[in-house]
């Protein structure tokens, strides 16, 4: 029988945008990972079947250099996107402690700034930190859990440029009642806790709908699929890279994140000096554009239409191993190959085991819950980056700010990604690339981690030396009057931990949203890229368990604590998860997986691109993809 390839006209084995080479993939060939220790070849040459203009052979794929492809303007107009809604989301974050924790400064000018030329922090509600922190975390846990529920919806029923849409509306409400939270008259009469409340918690729904959608459409964008050979200016022959052009375009993302969340200054500075009301007013003006960025990326975006979700069969597939290998069998070689339509064939038990998907699909289902695994260890990269709950703002109050508000030298963590994210971008990177050297997404996750750790022994080690040091002793964060109520250090050594544990996100969060994207089924992307969202939602519910010893006298062990479990777990994942950078991933194209072929002993699925010669080129073939949000 001719294969599904063969079939094929010419036409058909080329995107219309791409040039890509389209076709079946064979099962066998997906899984292929050549001997040895060596890394291999960035894609396998067994998965490049089909012939395209540009082909590299085995040996370039080995020794030419690799450079990025053309990067399709609606990418970059997707990143003014997210800038537009981290801006009013981080304008508005740093801001939730200090509401809540401080009372309405006595002396200030009624709007929620202190007196000036004092050591004082604006306040409205004067509820202690304990409260303060248990809000915040709140907040942030909902933000992060909900991705959960959101992704899984726009994969099986709105698509994700839809609920993204939803969500930009229910963000426009929380934004309008935040500036009523900021009335004088109402804060005067203590009647601002029903709006402000209600404002956050509206906040974090719109910011879960947003979230886990909003990358997977950005990559969704990307065309360049396959490794093309092409000559330089200057005579050079050079790879045109998905993974380079993937890398290039997600830091960019990244960085547009940043600078959005860099708007954190801008509101701090106005809760400082002029109050509430301008501070909750920057947000709005920063989320306008959005409605009408959408609107004009409409009609503009590859859009790919909800096809319901793989969540289902995922289910069925981890109970047909549960029940064929027992809970023993779980993590051992050869767990996930008992429910694959070859395996249950040979074992002849089709009847008691029917399927409708085939063996790449449970290869699929497989990578992604390794890549589940791996983010089991991004909390505690979090909470070394941040501090445990709201401890790293309760540790600002304690230090000399000499004008500077409390709450501004948080942003410093957005300044150093600002910072160094065109480092990797145009330096590190293709310097690397060049040297043939392969810094895998395991490794720099590696890295991350072991500088998120530094950043929770710079916290443990300034936390240690004001309490040493404040008139107030162990409660130094408390609302303490004792002479200046502060140590006499410099606010700014806060920012050395703040800048290591931001730029400890660039070698964390931005491989985690490649892994997320390139190891899901493809009607799973938006749920599993929530999954990724969902380990910062478990910092945040460690933060909120833990209000009650988030305060002071306990604040230096706060911090301590998981500076020294964070470099244990950084010793673990690097062993548990190592021998991923040397294995060669490819995205699956595996969509029309519903084939019905039990008993098949080599299955051979759909590529999405077969049926039509204008389907969008998926992206990338490799998994070593570099893509994030500040989470």
């Amino acid at each position: 029988m001719a294969s599904a390839a063969e079939k094929m006209s010419p036409l058909e084995r080329k995107s219309s945008e791409g040039n890509s080479p389209v076709g079946v993939i064979d099962q066998e060939k997906m899984s292929h990972t050549p001997p040895g220790d060596a890394h291999a070849p960035y894609l396998d040459p067994f998965t490049m079947d089909e012939d395209y203009d540009g082909k590299p052979t085995e040996e370039e794929l080995h020794t030419l250099r690799r450079v990025p492809g053309t990067i399709p303007i609606m990418a970059y107009l997707i990143c003014i996107v997210e800038f537009c809604e981290r801006a009013s989301y981080y304008g508005v974050q740093p801001l939730i402690s200090n509401y809540v924790n401080r009372p309405l400064p006595e002396g200030g000018n009624g709007w929620g700034a202190p007196p000036p030329n004092t050591q004082k922090t604006g306040g409205a509600l004067g509820m202690g930190t304990k409260i303060a922190n248990a809000v915040t975390q709140s907040f942030s846990m909902l933000a992060y859990s909900l991705p959960l529920l959101f992704g899984y919806l726009a994969d099986a029923k709105t698509g994700r440029f839809k609920l993204i849409c939803w969500g930009v509306g229910v963000f426009g409400i929380a934004h309008v009642l935040m500036v009523v939270a900021g009335s004088k008259d109402l804060l005067a009469n203590g009647q601002t806790q029903g709006p402000y409340f209600l404002s956050v918690y509206i906040l974090a729904i719109g910011a879960a709908m947003f979230k886990p959608n909003v990358s997977p459409l950005l990559l969704d964008q990307i065309t360049t699929t396959v490794p093309k050979v092409i000559t330089l200016s200057s005579g050079e022959r050079v790879i045109q890279d998905p993974e380079s052009t993937t890398e290039r375009v997600m830091l960019w993302f990244y960085l547009m994140i940043n600078i959005g969340g860099f708007m954190g200054v801008a509101t701090s500075y106005s809760e400082k000096y002029v109050g509430w009301w301008l501070a909750f007013l920057i947000p709005l003006i920063l989320y306008l554009p959005l409605p009408l960025l959408l609107w004009f990326l409409y009609k503009r975006m590859i859009l790919h239409p909800p096809a319901g979700s793989d969540l289902p069969n995922v289910f069925r597939i981890l109970g047909i191993c549960f029940k064929r290998g027992g809970i023993k069998k779980f993590g051992r070689h050869g767990f996930w190959d008992l429910a694959k339509p070859s395996n249950i064939a040979a074992a002849n038990l089709e009847a008691t085991y029917p399927t409708d998907w085939n063996d790449q699909f449970v290869e699929d289902v497989r990578r992604t819950f390794q890549a589940t695994g791996i983010f089991c260890f991004f909390p505690i990269q979090y909470i070394n980056d941040n501090g445990l709950g709201g401890a790293a703002n309760f540790l600002s109050t304690m230090l000399e700010t000499n004008g500077v508000p409390n709450d501004v030298i948080g942003n410093f963590n957005s300044l150093s990604i600002i910072a160094m994210a065109p480092v990797l971008n145009y330096g590190l990177y293709p310097l690397l690339r060049k040297f043939n050297i392969h810094y895998g997404p395991v490794a720099r996750i590696t890295t991350g981690l072991a500088m998120s750790t530094l950043g929770g022994v710079g916290y443990t080690i300034l936390n240690y030396y004001a309490y040493k040091e404040s008139p107030c002793g162990e409660y130094g964060s408390s609302d303490c009057s004792v002479g200046t109520g502060v140590a006499p250090i410099s606010i700014w050594w806060l920012a050395i931990p703040f800048a290591i544990g931001g730029i400890s996100e660039l070698f964390v969060n931005v491989p985690a949203y490649g892994i997320a994207y390139s190891r899901a089924p493809v009607n799973m992307r938006g749920l599993v890229s929530a999954l990724n969202l969902f380990n910062t939602a478990v910092a945040y519910a460690i933060g909120l368990a833990c209000s009650s010893v988030v305060t002071d006298p306990y604040l230096t062990w706060v911090f301590g604590g998981p500076a020294i479990a964070g470099g244990v777990l950084t010793v673990i994942f690097w062993f548990m998860f190592r021998h991923i950078d040397k294995e060669e991933y490819v995205l699956s194209h595996n969509k029309d997986y519903h084939l019905k072929l039990t008993g098949t002993a080599n299955v051979v699925g759909e590529n999405e691109l077969n049926k039509s010669t204008n389907r969008p080129a998926p992206i990338a073939e490799n998994e070593e993809m570099m893509i994030s949000p500040k989470q």
